[in-house]
């Protein structure tokens, strides 16, 4: 039987695809990382996926015509992968593909609520002619759970080590840490916005995806009076688990502040205050936690900021702020890995979540599978 997996990841950020191959050998020992490919969203596909995180016209049809328009671009990438790594889609035992987040509500309205993440599973299994498992986040939701964050656990089992406490950062759309103290226990939860405000700003005001090494946000100055009111949003003070995402984190929601300020900011101002709520999202997670850490190593996008990791680092100062490619895993490769990883577990039968993160009743095995 195979031990090759992929990982197939599109976040919050929405600036695409993220593949890895990996394997996990049947008879335990470290994950090997043997490839990964990247591939933009389509300007359309980038859009409708935006606008569907918000509620529309014939919001049924376009959420499965997007669905079937991920699909394609996910079995598109994982062909560009397997002919890059000389492998068929036989020589693949799973894929674990998360699909594209447009709702996240666990917890609400009837006390169980629901996390949304659009993939047409059966027609990836189709076209890439590989096993997918995929709804990787509802059964964590049906067991009381937040669904999210799911990847403390491959973070404990790439990263952790006995003679160190450190913490994994993922900084995508949101931003998201595993704190992986010495003694093995494993934590983790949202931290609050990452690169989503920040990208939808820059957006708007200069025209570009997303603000290359925070050259923009480096331009401004924080905004005392935004800042204080961006970090008054309760979901900051909520303890674990809590897990969050662009149903709270949005344009709109920063329209509200910025409509209540005395004086109208400058655009840069806007974005480097941006840049500091998120560092500032997790240096007073940490803080909240109580957690003495030797390294906190950041991976996603966010990573690429250089600026931000400025920031984080004199936020920081008893830890060394660092990217994920000095233990082995490159930044872009992370998140993706750890789907491969949820796939395995799904396909060898064991749980995928840990309920000290999530908050759900207990272990379970994550996902729901369509055979090749």
């Amino acid at each position: 039987m195979s031990d090759l997996f992929i990982g197939l990841m599109s976040g919050t950020s929405l600036d695409g695809v993220d593949a890895v191959l990996a394997r996990f050998p049947e008879a335990g020992g470290a994950m090997q990382s043997l490839g990964h490919a990247h591939q933009p969203f389509s300007k359309a596909l980038r859009e409708e996926l935006l606008s569907l995180n918000q509620s529309g016209p014939d919001e049924l049809h376009r959420a499965a015509l997007a669905a079937n328009a991920l699909a394609r671009s996910y079995a598109d990438l994982v062909a560009q992968l397997l002919e890059r790594c000389a492998l068929r889609p036989q020589d693949i035992r799973a894929l674990g593909a998360h699909g594209q987040t447009v709702r996240h509500r666990p917890g609400e309205f009837d006390g169980i609520g629901y996390t949304s993440q659009l993939l047409n599973g059966a027609l990836l299994a189709e076209q890439s002619g590989i096993s997918v498992v995929c709804d990787l986040r509802s059964r964590d939701v049906a067991a009381g759970g937040q669904g999210a964050p799911l990847v403390p656990a491959f973070h404990r089992a790439v990263f952790g080590r006995a003679d160190e406490s450190l913490a994994v950062l993922n900084i995508g759309g949101i931003s998201n840490i595993s704190l992986l103290p010495a003694d093995g226990r494993t934590l983790g939860f949202d931290c609050g916005p990452g690169n989503c405000l920040m990208d939808a700003w820059i957006a708007e005001h200069q025209g570009q995806d997303y603000d290359a090494e925070g050259s923009w946000a480096a331009q401004g100055q924080v905004v005392p009076e935004l800042l204080l009111a961006l970090l008054a949003e309760p979901f900051f003070a909520k303890p674990p688990p809590r897990s969050t995402g662009r149903d709270l984190f949005h344009r709109a929601w920063l329209q509200q502040h910025l409509d209540r300020l005395s004086t109208t900011p400058r655009a840069e101002d806007v974005q480097a205050t941006l840049l500091e709520l998120s560092a500032r999202a997790v240096a007073d997670s940490l803080r909240s936690e109580e957690q003495v850490l030797s390294r906190l190593l950041v991976c996603g996008g966010g990573a690429l900021n250089r600026q931000l990791m400025q920031r984080l680092q004199a936020l920081l100062p008893g830890t060394q702020v660092a990217r994920s490619d000095e233990a082995g895993l490159p930044v872009m490769e992370v998140e993706a890995a750890a789907f491969a990883w949820l796939a395995m577990r799904f396909v060898r039968g064991l749980p995928g979540n840990l309920p000290a993160v999530t908050g759900a009743a207990g272990p379970r095995i994550l996902g729901a599978l369509h055979p090749a």
